[in-house]
């Protein structure tokens, strides 16, 4: 028998005290009837009037947003954006925090997912507690509204230089609100590196366009803009604030064809230029590159001579910076499974004989390549992580050290609790605050037998 669904609480308002920090951008409360409120746009320790956005009567939890702050923490500072905010903009979560804050809640949640997926303090993991903010992030200081102090100030670092940004029904540009597909139109975003802002796209309309993504290289004057028309829309002429390539998303292939201009970009890091060509994975922040091999080098301490892997390869950034460390007699092999990367992955380290670029999926590639041992394993997931069957191949090979770079703090800690029943744990781990304002980081594992 049908019965009606439990009554929404949708806009419904409760007064709450803050509690901690939770995976994903948003703080815990509790309701008076004992309900689970995931809270964004505040911060531990403050009281709010929290406005329900999803969830019903009877449900476990309910999402909202702190609408009203009653009791604000001494780190709360004034969105430095005019686009952040309840209702608003979904890019950043922690707008209204200081920098120093936003790493300490980043450390809270990879300490509890640490400690709840893998059953690891920070100490067996490794780990000093803390977050480093990546080199020269640093830009004008915003009011703060949560303490007299003038030290608490927020900074607004322009990193990113790859930005997607969504097109309303008018042709107007602006980004995703929170778990929605709602369009915030604006004019500027904050955090977009230079290189992105000096394109314009937000000064023109994108009319019968779904996305536009811009992207600005790092290392050179490369810039390309990426375009996904509406079912049935036309592409329209391209006349930007600086000369860039234009590609475009197949309606019916969904793959990336060459408008105009290169059909890659250059980026630059570890000291060798790379190819990434139709709008593929790099890292976003201009230092993450830099910074994430050089962690993972400094882990794996690579020998000359040694067998190295490079999994979920990429354009081969590890596979490079491997390469060079095993010298002539070392070998590295790099496995990736999107074929336009393998090809530049390939050509980007063309130079180097004793690289070999694999094209497919881990668990597959892995067994018929014959391969039964190696010193070493670099693993770069995508956010859902290894998964148990990868992570037991790997721990198969009894490499002396493997290299974990993940960017999720939950698909993280699972993985570390099944490479230690696989007889590994972790001998170092050191996390990245590469994406400012939000909750996101980057964390660089370095694993070893247990026992040696």
């Amino acid at each position: 028998m049908q019965t009606d669904s439990a009554p929404s609480l949708v806009g419904h308002e409760f007064e709450v005290e803050v509690g901690p920090v939770a995976h994903g951008g948003h703080c815990v409360a509790r309701t008076e009837a004992g309900q689970v409120l995931f809270v964004r746009h505040t911060l531990p320790g403050e009281r709010v009037v929290a406005r329900v956005t999803e969830g019903e009567q009877g449900a476990r939890f309910l999402r909202a947003d702190a609408v009203r702050i009653l009791q604000a923490a001494k780190d709360r500072v004034e969105p430095p954006c005019p686009f952040s905010g309840p209702g608003r903009c979904g890019g950043c979560d922690w707008q209204h925090a200081t920098p120093g804050a936003q790493r300490r809640l980043k450390a809270a949640v990879l300490t509890e997912q640490l400690a709840r997926l893998a059953g690891l303090t920070p100490e067996e993991a490794g780990w000093d507690g803390t977050v480093a903010p990546a080199p020269g992030d640093k830009a004008a200081p915003a009011a703060t509204t949560g303490s007299d102090d003038a030290r608490h100030t927020s900074t607004v670092p322009a990193w990113r230089t790859r930005v997607q940004y969504a097109v309303d029904a008018d042709g107007r540009v602006g980004l995703r609100r929170h778990r929605s597909h709602d369009v915030e139109v604006i004019d500027h975003c904050l955090i977009a590196a230079p290189g992105v802002t000096e394109l314009g796209v937000e000064a023109r309309t994108w009319p019968q366009i779904a996305t536009v993504e811009a992207i600005a290289a790092t290392g050179s004057h490369d810039r390309q803009v990426v375009l996904t028309p509406r079912p049935g829309g036309r592409l329209p002429i391209v006349e930007l604030d600086k000369p860039v390539s234009v590609q475009r998303i197949g309606e019916r292939d969904h793959a990336v064809h060459r408008v105009h201009g290169r059909p890659f970009v250059r980026e630059r890091a570890a000291g060798r230029t790379w190819r990434v060509g139709e709008g593929g994975f790099w890292q976003v922040h201009p230092k993450a590159a830099d910074v994430l091999v050089e962690a993972v080098m400094q882990g794996l301490m690579p020998r000359k001579g040694d067998m190295a892997l490079d999994l979920y390869c990429g354009v081969g950034l590890f596979a490079g910076a491997l390469a060079e460390r095993v010298g002539d007699r070392g070998a590295v092999l790099g496995v990736e499974s999107a074929k336009r990367a393998v090809e530049d992955a390939r050509h980007n380290l063309q130079d180097l004989e004793r690289v070999r670029i694999e094209h497919g999926k881990v668990e597959q590639v892995l067994p018929r390549t014959g391969i039964t041992e190696a010193d070493l394993v670099v693993l770069d997931p995508p956010r859902a992580g290894a998964g148990h069957a990868i992570v037991r191949q790997v721990a198969s090979l009894d490499a002396r050290r493997i290299a974990y770079v993940a960017c999720d703090p939950a698909a993280l800690a699972r993985d570390l609790a099944w490479f230690a029943e696989e007889g590994y744990h972790p001998l170092r781990l050191t996390a990245f605050d590469l994406f400012p304002f939000t909750h996101h980081m980057e964390c660089v594992a370095i694993l070893g037998p247990r026992g040696k």
